[in-house]
């Protein structure tokens, strides 16, 4: 009997009881969800709206060459920041805004927002294309490999190709 008040104890502290919501309350206003993942299918029809030369982008190779980049960066809406910045919603998000990371000065003082164009020098060499950011990544020398991540970030951080801005506000009722 006493092994089964043991074993009682254990789960309870541990949170492991059956009884009851364990889970502790929320704070603040809820996040909304997520929107949901693109299928492969919508993947490569976003890829066919960028401007070219992300229109010709390698998804597959984007994604293995981006590996190098996940020890530092997450890419999901709403995902942490890590060493570096949560990359989701990165294209047209000022240099160094976001409030819940710590920029370096050269970073929070850039002046510029996040384009492709940037983003391709800022992948050739972090170091030279803003001299004083904290980034250590030496740089991504290979123009193909650049190419191929920018159209696979575009496809997976929630870039919306001028098209589809250009067709979402047509269709916006007039207010």
């Amino acid at each position: 009997m006493r092994n089964i008040s043991i074993l009682s104890a254990v789960v309870v502290s541990m949170g492991l009881s059956g009884c009851g919501d364990n889970t502790p309350p929320a704070t603040g206003t809820p996040k909304a969800p997520p929107p949901p993942a693109l299928t492969e299918a919508e993947k490569v029809a976003m890829l066919a709206t960028l401007p070219a030369p992300y229109s010709a982008g390698d998804l597959e190779n984007g994604r293995r060459v981006f590996a190098r980049c996940r020890s530092c960066h997450t890419i999901t809406p709403g995902g942490p920041n890590m060493t570096g910045p949560n990359l989701y919603g990165v294209f047209g998000r000022a240099a160094g805004s976001d409030a819940k990371f710590s920029y370096s000065h050269a970073m929070r003082t850039a002046g510029f927002s996040w384009d492709a164009d940037k983003l391709d020098h800022w992948l050739q060499n972090p170091r030279t294309f803003l001299p004083g950011n904290k980034m250590t990544y030496p740089g991504l020398p290979d123009a193909t490999d650049r190419r191929d991540v920018i159209a696979f970030l575009k496809v997976e951080t929630g870039f919306k190709p001028e098209t589809a801005k250009a067709a979402a506000s047509a269709t916006a009722p007039l207010s």
